[in-house]
């Protein structure tokens, strides 16, 4: 036992030391692990304390992200349905243009950013201090972590906001929008309808939105588009002071907007005329210079012994040189180094001069203005500077195509596409008094230096300045429609008259004020301008025919419309009155359905035989205008639907009065149930016996027609308006010669009196009238049938013999079917059932 106690208590002894070894060597590491965890990249951006974070958060976020599930702590909401039948779109979305996301987040940016200016005119505190006064755009990108980041200092979000405007209440653009996909499929249209956000989809799987008020605490708002989303208070981002934050979680197929180049390129494609500065914290190379070791310059200086007899002759010289003092040697190598770089630096277009901006740079312009960046320019645009008691800029563009919902509520809803900028401060962009309703179609801005800043938007309404500026809005944009006219070789006015204006700049002086406008493209791209414009806008300019009474003149001149002699071409008052035959007072139209149920109609027989050309008004709008459009260019306009049509001087004309007369008063008597104020002859008709015409100042069919279609009309209020109906007949017509026989030769016979009323009944259909009472009207028709047939009116129908049969088979097969279900349970009775059947 002695002999190994003591190798036993030296091999204990000796795994205690190791122990105790190993013990100090954990402490050790313990010691070196309690140094302060690395934050993330202090100052990030510049920004003092920007991003800085503890190692929990740190933690926090990882799993936030890589599990990319909704914060459990957070508030869930369930999306709206229309918002989610919208995101299932986006998200499953072919289109290949997903860059229109970013494009959207700057609009959206961009405008928070004027709310907030706009608030500080009055209010200068909410701006606040230091960066957060900065009124920029900020794009940052992660490329480890895929995530790219996009953020303003505008007015931000409280709960409630990101509520309303990011998940449960759809605006009223959704639907639309909706509706505008399954139809068409164009996501590049996404920014008209309001809901421009959700095409962050396209290109992420999950978003986090982080905003802050000034009237509310900080929030974050994220969702994977799942159907729904959460919002929480933040407590563990950086404080933005104000604004939002939106990071985007890109998918892997959208890792191409992780480069600079990418985005670089995004920005001045679609946001270059935005007005707040947008930054991209962009990485550059550079050269610096930094000493060089000592091993590689001894190795420099071998090879340059080796290789070079001048470097001999030069360390000769250094040698012999002992006094002076060896410089320590460098190198320059390429570091990395990231900063804020400007994107977009272009001076606002409206301050620039007219001469110094180009085509593509106006339709670039308008694309960012209008939030329509589809394939078509925009049909036209003014570009001008008045001068005088009020001084402003101005841009104005005609889109390509009507809004969606142009006429949609027209006189309920207060729409403005123009926006106000005081100084170069944007004011408003619901501002409606700078442009009547009927011109609301035009896109555009206006810059005034006249208008005061800090006043209240209600002030703003009522400064005598806006009456001024808006007076010489109207009168340019009407210039520039007629422009567009001019120019178009397919208008023959543009031709003969103005010559073509292609591509030029045109200074003007009226009423004391310079100003200059610029116009203009190709002619071959002007070729059919205009007609596309009319079938865009033209009832907007009808419209301002009713409710523009100064400029009604000018208006007209835009009318266009087809005429019987127009050949399927849009023709105009002037090219019209060009046309009118010798003599000539009045400017002939009609009004109806369509323009080829009108060339059918019995009252241009006459005119169509005797060369005068008729207008054809087919939209319903076209009866309002025309009772507001009385004359032009000293010509007084005639329906010739109505009373007093003039063609011509009829010489025999008393004469033919004369021996009409008894079956004029016959068949007036005849007509007293049926409301008609009188009967005449008349020299319109040709082919036709009669027709149904009305007063000069009371509806026509046609209106008659519009007015029943109303959803809210009262039928005891419009037989107020309803013109007195004259039967006016044509002596001409043999069947008329023949009614006119037999009334001389016996006013009481009965089968005349039926004939007359079915004449009269005939008229009124073809005359564009309804019958008030249709079934009195077939009758006629089938007794004028049977009268050509020589069938006798007392010939009756014969009774229909086969009602008994009917029955007694419907009584068969009720006791075929109850013998068959008895058949069943008694088949004794079968035979019986079978016999009955013979004798039946």
């Amino acid at each position: 036992m002695r002999k190994w106690a003591i190798p036993s208590a030296l091999i204990l002894l000796c795994l205690l030391s190791l122990l105790s070894d190993q013990g100090r060597k954990v402490h050790a590491n313990a010691d070196e692990g309690a140094v302060d965890p690395p934050k993330v990249e202090e100052k990030i951006g510049a920004v003092p304390n920007g991003l800085q974070t503890d190692s929990d958060v740190v933690k926090r976020e990882s799993e936030s992200i890589s599990s990319r599930s909704l914060r459990s702590n957070a508030e869930k909401f369930e999306f709206q349905a229309e918002v989610s039948r919208l995101m299932d779109i986006i998200i499953n979305s072919l289109y290949s243009n997903k860059d229109i996301f970013l494009r959207e987040l700057i609009s959206n940016a961009s405008d928070a950013l004027d709310k907030i200016r706009f608030l500080s005119l009055t209010d200068k505190e909410v701006l606040g201090e230091g960066d957060t006064a900065k009124l920029e755009i900020q794009i940052k990108l992660d490329k480890e972590k895929k995530i790219l980041t996009l953020r303003d200092r505008g007015i931000g979000m409280t709960k409630e906001d990101l509520i309303k405007h990011l998940g449960t209440i759809a605006k009223s653009g959704t639907s639309a929008f909706v509706e505008k996909m399954q139809s068409s499929g164009d996501l590049n249209l996404i920014g008209q309808f309001g809901v421009g956000f959700y095409s962050v989809y396209l290109v992420a799987d999950y978003v986090e939105v982080i905003s802050k008020h000034n009237d509310d605490k900080q929030y974050v708002w994220e969702s994977k588009a799942d159907g729904a989303f959460a919002i929480s208070e933040d407590t563990w981002n950086e404080p933005l002071g104000r604004g939002t934050e939106i990071r985007l979680h890109l998918r892997d197929e959208a890792q191409e907007y992780l480069e600079e180049g990418k985005l670089k390129e995004l920005v001045k494609k679609y946001s270059e005329f935005i007005n707040f500065p947008i930054y991209i914290w962009a990485s550059k190379e550079v050269d610096v210079e930094v000493p060089a070791e000592e091993d590689e310059s001894s190795d420099e200086e071998e090879t340059s012994d080796s290789t070079s007899e001048e470097g001999e002759d030069e360390d000769a010289e250094k040698s012999e040189d002992e006094g002076t003092e060896k410089k320590p040697k460098t190198k320059k190598v390429k570091e990395t180094s990231n900063e804020w770089e400007l994107l977009n630096d272009v001076k606002a277009i409206w301050l620039r001069s007219p001469k110094e901006v180009t085509e593509e740079e106006y339709t670039k312009f308008y694309q960012s203005l209008a939030k329509d960046f589809g394939d078509e320019k925009p049909l036209a645009w003014s570009h001008f500077t008045a001068e005088g008691d009020v001084e402003f800029k101005a841009v104005l563009f005609v889109p390509p195509k009507a809004p969606h919902d142009l006429y949609e509520s027209y006189y309920n809803t207060n729409k403005a596409n123009l926006k106000l900028y005081v100084r170069r401060v944007f004011i408003s962009d619901e501002f409606d008094e700078l442009l009547p309703k009927y011109l609301n179609f035009l896109k555009g801005l206006v810059d005034s230096d006249t208008l005061p800043l800090n006043v209240s938007r209600e002030m703003l309404q009522a400064h005598s300045s806006l009456k001024t500026i808006k007076k010489k809005l109207i009168r340019k944009a009407l210039d520039m429609i007629r422009k567009i006219a001019e120019e178009d070789p397919d208008e023959s006015s543009g031709k003969d008259e103005k010559g073509i204006f292609s591509g030029i700049v045109l200074e003007l002086n009226i009423d004391g004020d310079a100003e200059v406008e610029k116009s203009g493209t190709d002619d071959d791209e002007k070729k059919g301008q205009y007609a596309k414009f009319w079938n865009e806008f033209g009832k907007s300019i009808k419209l301002g025919i009713i409710e523009d009474a100064t400029n009604r003149n000018r208006l007209a001149k835009l009318l266009r419309f087809e005429s019987t002699k127009s050949d399927g071409k849009l023709t105009s008052l002037d090219q019209y009155i060009s046309r009118m035959r010798a003599g000539q007072k009045d400017i002939f139209y009609i009004t109806g359905n369509s323009k080829e149920q009108l060339e059918k109609s019995p009252f241009l027989e006459r005119l169509k035989k005797k060369n005068y050309e008729v207008i054809f008004f087919t939209d319903p709008v076209d009866e309002y205008l025309m009772q507001y459009l009385m004359d032009y260019d000293g010509k007084q306009f005639q329906n010739v639907s109505k009373e007093g049509l003039k063609i011509g001087k009829d010489s025999k004309n008393k004469e033919l009065k004369e021996s009409f007369k008894e079956l004029t008063k016959w068949w007036k008597g005849a007509l007293t149930s049926e409301n008609v104020d009188d009967v005449k002859i008349t020299n319109r008709l040709d082919n036709t016996p009669c027709v149904v015409v009305t007063s000069k100042f009371g509806w026509s069919a046609n209106m008659e027609r519009i007015m029943q279609s109303q959803t809210l009309s009262d039928a005891s209020k419009q037989a107020y308006m309803r013109g007195k109906r004259v039967l006016e007949i044509n002596p001409r017509h043999p069947i008329i010669k023949e009614l006119r026989e037999r009334v001389v030769k016996d006013p009481e016979d009965e089968g005349v009196k039926q004939t007359a009323q079915l004449i009269y009944q005939t008229a009124l259909m073809e005359s564009g009238f309804s019958l008030p009472d249709p079934k009195d009207f077939a009758s006629r028709i089938y007794s004028s049938v049977k009268s050509s047939l020589n069938i006798s009116p007392d010939a009756t129908i014969e009774d229909d013999d086969d009602v008994e049969e009917t029955e007694t088979e419907t009584e068969t097969e009720t006791k075929e079917g109850a013998g068959s279900s008895k058949g069943e349970a008694e088949p004794a009775n079968n035979d019986a059932d079978t016999d009955l059947k013979d004798e039946l």
